[in-house]
């Protein structure tokens, strides 16, 4: 078993920024591709970024060129560093990770992020 625990959501203005961090606890060798989703009020969850063990990275259209995402394996740790913030940023964001052995998804609990215009 994995265990996700987020941290560092909040609210912030439109052109502010926000830093989310999730660490992985348990069995973290099972553990290839890490990332982020969200999902808005009244929308389906969504991919924002994504990065492999190795550092290969995979962006949603809507956040290239604002949002970073980065990874620490010692740590078991990956990071979502959101900058240039907007209001239809606005969403629940979850870690997300894949386990190599058996294509399981694990997600974290989720943390709100608001941006207020």
């Amino acid at each position: 078993q994995v265990q996700l625990v987020e941290s560092g959501g909040g609210l912030v203005q439109a052109g502010g920024s926000l830093r989310l961090s999730c660490t992985a606890s348990g069995s973290t060798f099972v553990i290839n591709d890490m990332g982020w989703y969200r999902q808005a009020p009244g929308k389906q969850r969504e991919l924002v970024a994504a990065i492999t063990r190795g550092g290969r990275t995979n962006y949603a259209d809507f956040v290239k060129g604002r949002f970073t995402i980065s990874r620490d394996n010692a740590k078991n740790t990956v990071y979502l560093q959101m900058n240039s913030l907007k209001p239809e940023d606005t969403a629940v964001y979850y870690c997300h990770a894949e386990s190599v052995l058996t294509n399981y998804d694990y997600w974290g609990q989720g943390t709100q992020d608001t941006v207020s215009s």
